[in-house]
Parts: C-alpha cells; sequence; structure tokens
C-alpha cells in the first residue's frame, strides 16, 4: 500500500517497523506539504509555528526504534498542537494574542509531556480563534491577531473552519499532521471537528490533565483529539489521559480512564446500542440537505443494528443558562496561567491583557475585547453570588435534570445530535462528545453528526462512533489544488 499525508497512525507504524519509512521521512513529507497549502496555494493559513526541533526528535526517535524497539504507537508520529497548549521548548505559547506573541512558557503542560513521553514528534503549533473565542464577541471563527484567519479547506473563503480549535482542524484535515490536539470549553473540538470533516472527541473533564493550557474556565475546559479517523483519535486520547497531582479535577478519572482505547474498537459496535435522537435541539439551523444527512445518518445507525429512539428531548435543554461561570472563571484563571510565565515577561495578569491590545489598537484590536474586559471586572475570587448561584444551576440542569435524565427515561447508552448542535450543555456538564463525518451537501460542506454520553463514557461512544465510521465511510478529502 502506498502511503501519503492521509495513511493512518497504524499504517505508519507497520511501514516504519517494517523498515520502508522512517519518522524523519514523515515528518519531511508534512513539512513540504505544509510549505505547499499553508501561506502559499490554497493558504489555510493553520499553523502558527513549526518546532526548529521537529526533524532532531525524528531522527533520535528513529534511532531509539532501532536501539530499544517502539514506544508504541505514537512513536514517531508527527503531532501538531493548539497555540493555547505549553510547551517548554523553542515555541512560543500565544493563545493567538499578541500581547503574548513573545512570550515562552516555563515548562511543558501535562499534554505536551505525555506526547513526548508517547514518542509523538511536535511538529508544531496551530493557530486558533485568539483567547479561545472568549475576547469578544462577533469574532471570526479562527481569527487571531498574532495568526490571522485560518481558513477551511473545504471552501476557503467561503465555509465556517468553526472555532475555537480551527487551526488544528483545518490542519489535520488539509493533511499537515497525522492527528492534533485541539481544546475546549464548549463547543472548540466539537465545532470545527464537524466543519472540516475529522472525528473530534471532546473528553470527559477530568479525563486529560488542564495543567499548562492557558485557560477560560476551570469548569468546563479540556483538551482532546482531532483526526481523520477514529482509530487515530482513540489512540491519541489514550497517550493523553492520566492523573496529574498538579490537577486535582483528573483524581475523579481514577480507575475510570485507559492508556490504550483500541480494545474499543469493535466494527459490531452499534448492535443492541440504544440511541437517542435529538430533533428540537437546532434543527431548523439546518437546510434541506442536511437534514437529509441527518436522516442518512440515523437509517445506518438502524442498519447497523443499533435501537433508535425517535425522538427524545432533554428536558433542561431550554433552561435559561448564563454566563457568569466563564466570565468569572476566566479572570482567575488566566492570572494563575500568566504568573507561571518566566518573571521577566511583562504580561502578568489580565489587566496587562487588556491595556496593551489599548495600546497596539489598530492590530490588537480588531474586533474589540467586550469579554476581557467584562472578565476583568469581576473580583477574580470566584466569589459573587451569581456566578456560585449559575454554577450550581449548570450542574443540576446538564447534569440530572438534563442529560442523565433523557438517559435514564429512555434507558439510553447515548443521545445523538446533529452536526455539534448540543455541545453547550454537554460542556456544562463536563460530559464526552464524539463527532464523526457523515457526508457533504452538493456544494461540497461538510455535515457530521455527534454522540453525547455521560461522564467517562469514552469507551462506549468511540465504540459506536468507529462502528458508524466502518459502516459509511463517508469521509472525503478536500480538493486542495483548486
Amino acid at each position: 500500500m502506498e502511503l501519503s499525508h492521509e495513511s493512518t497512525i497504524r499504517e505508519w507504524q507497520q511501514a516504519m517497523e517494517a523498515g520502508t519509512t522512517t519518522s524523519r521521512e514523515l515528518t519531511l513529507l508534512f513539512l513540504k506539504r505544509i510549505a505547499q497549502y499553508d501561506k502559499q496555494g490554497i493558504a489555510v493559513n493553520a499553523i502558527s509555528e513549526i518546532n526548529p526541533d521537529a526533524l532532531h526528535i525524528a531522527e533520535a526517535l528513529d534511532r531509539e526504534r532501532v536501539e530499544k524497539g517502539s514506544r508504541g504507537p505514537l512513536h514517531g508520529i508527527p503531532v501538531l498542537i493548539k497555540d493555547n497548549i505549553a510547551t517548554g521548548d523553542s515555541m512560543h505559547t500565544t493563545a493567538g494574542s499578541l500581547a503574548l506573541a513573545d512570550s515562552y512558557a516555563s515548562a511543558d503542560s501535562f499534554v505536551a509531556a505525555r506526547l513526548r513521553e508517547a514518542g509523538a514528534v511536535l511538529l508544531g503549533k496551530t493557530n486558533l480563534t485568539e483567547w479561545a473565542n472568549y475576547m469578544t464577541e462577533n469574532m471570526t471563527n479562527g481569527y487571531s491577531s498574532r495568526g490571522g484567519q485560518v481558513l477551511n479547506p473545504y471552501g476557503p473563503g467561503q465555509l465556517d473552519v468553526g472555532g475555537s480549535s480551527s487551526g488544528s482542524g483545518s490542519a489535520i484535515a488539509s493533511g499537515f499532521a497525522v492527528v492534533a490536539v485541539g481544546t475546549e470549553t464548549s463547543g472548540s473540538i466539537l465545532h470545527p471537528s464537524v466543519k472540516n470533516s475529522l472525528v473530534g472527541i471532546k473528553p470527559t473533564v477530568g479525563l486529560i490533565s488542564r495543567r499548562g493550557i492557558i485557560p477560560i474556565s476551570t469548569s468546563q475546559d479540556t483538551a482532546g483529539p482531532m483526526a481523520r479517523t477514529v482509530e487515530d483519535a482513540a489512540i491519541l486520547l489514550g497517550a493523553l489521559t492520566g492523573v496529574d497531582e498538579q490537577d486535582p479535577v483528573t483524581g475523579k478519572s481514577l480507575g475510570l480512564s485507559h492508556a490504550d482505547y483500541r480494545p474499543f474498537l469493535d466494527v459490531n459496535g452499534l448492535q443492541g446500542a440504544r440511541i437517542g435522537i435529538i430533533r428540537s435541539f437546532f434543527l431548523d439551523r439546518y437546510d434541506d440537505e442536511e437534514k437529509k444527512l441527518y436522516e442518512d445518518a440515523i437509517n445506518h445507525l438502524r442498519q447497523a443494528g443499533a435501537t433508535v429512539i425517535d425522538a427524545v428531548t432533554i428536558p433542561t435543554e431550554n433552561a435559561k443558562w448564563g454566563p457568569s461561570v466563564l466570565l468569572n472563571e476566566f479572570k482567575s484563571g488566566v492570572n494563575a496561567y500568566l504568573k507561571t510565565l518566566p518573571a521577566s515577561y511583562p504580561i502578568r495578569t489580565l489587566s496587562d491583557v487588556i491595556a496593551f491590545n489599548r495600546e497596539h489598537e489598530e492590530r490588537a484590536l480588531r474586533f474589540g475585547q467586550v469579554l476581557l474586559e467584562r472578565a476583568n471586572a469581576t473580583s477574580g475570587t470566584l466569589t459573587e453570588a451569581a456566578y456560585l448561584n449559575q454554577r450550581a444551576f449548570d450542574l443540576e440542569m446538564s447534569q440530572d435534570k438534563g442529560i442523565n435524565a433523557v438517559l435514564t427515561e429512555h434507558d439510553l447508552d447515548c443521545i445523538l445530535f446533529p452536526g455539534s448542535e448540543g455541545y453547550g450543555i454537554a460542556a456544562r456538564a463536563g460530559y464526552p462528545s464524539v463527532t464523526v463525518p457523515s457526508g457533504y451537501t452538493s456544494a461540497g460542506k461538510p455535515f457530521g453528526i455527534m454522540f453525547t454520553g455521560l461522564a467517562f463514557s469514552e469507551p462506549t461512544l468511540i465504540r459506536m462512533a468507529y462502528a458508524y465510521e466502518q459502516a459509511t465511510r463517508l469521509r472525503i478529502p478536500p480538493q486542495m489544488e483548486s
């Protein structure tokens, strides 16, 4: 089999084990492809920075394979990570902000450290919606003042690239690496995964440590995989899990996480599954072609052996959600992150970021900074009654009276959404979701479906997503030459 930028982790590992290729050659393949399509040609602008050590890391891992053998499925595999995930190396960590454009993290994030331990090649960092789309209102998805505008390779300039992990989504769809890591607070992995025809896994909050990720919300933040196949996403997920003593939320994953999710890849994984179909949730946002694609997906689930309960409703889907949780947690989280930067770096607080942006308004404030200013107006101590009440409300409405209630009422394994709709209620609950490509409109616009379940139900969601993917095989790469 001839390998290409579309080949999977398993295919590349087989070739490296057989000695027909090397990590160095694989890394060069992706660097050449980035050179061809990222800043010229179709110019998707997904990459914010290339790791100057990438080729050296690949060569070292090739030598290690010869001398000691492979570390595992990610050994020698190039991985891209979103530019809000800290790396203690020669790359910057900026969240797309000009205020942080010259900043270097003091140490690796947990995610970066886990990738290095697994033998991955940290190829570079991806552009994103600035401050993970928590800077202002009405900012274009994929735009940052540092990196510019990310484009969707399926329709550059015409189709939404999704946010905020837009660079990770565009890069993997464009074939710039095998897999990428995105981050999500509310939809930021799932949304760009659907828009770029990818598999996205937004894990249970607590499955992956948040240490070293520029934050929005301690309640909702998580990193997660973005890939072209469910198998590749599952492999990357397993490499990122683990209890981190420096991030208390990971303690609840003890005994519930897996270092390898490949055993849950079952082509018959939909047989006997009970899936609740959501129709009330924003289905009016879709045109007739997209609605037909959703119906086709539901029929595929039935044909693969699933029991489809059509339709179900989340009792609290129209609850009065408020902004207080993110507004209050953003200030305390960002200030805590900024204090970890080297003492010589002048940006130490959210107030400093806001002041810097005002001083460089023409470049830094194309869309304003309304959310930064609102967040900065909070105490930063998380003592506000509105915050505390909203946090308790969100948990009750999203968990016990929301997703838990509908799953219990109908004895469901998961619920199914069109596109990435419903990400908000799952985000507030801290529950996992998986997106899978589900076809295209006549104009070539990608469509996807999203499986959502209870906390730490990743094995179940991966099993069903994989079975659906294998039964349909609907993903088509973008036509980059046009």
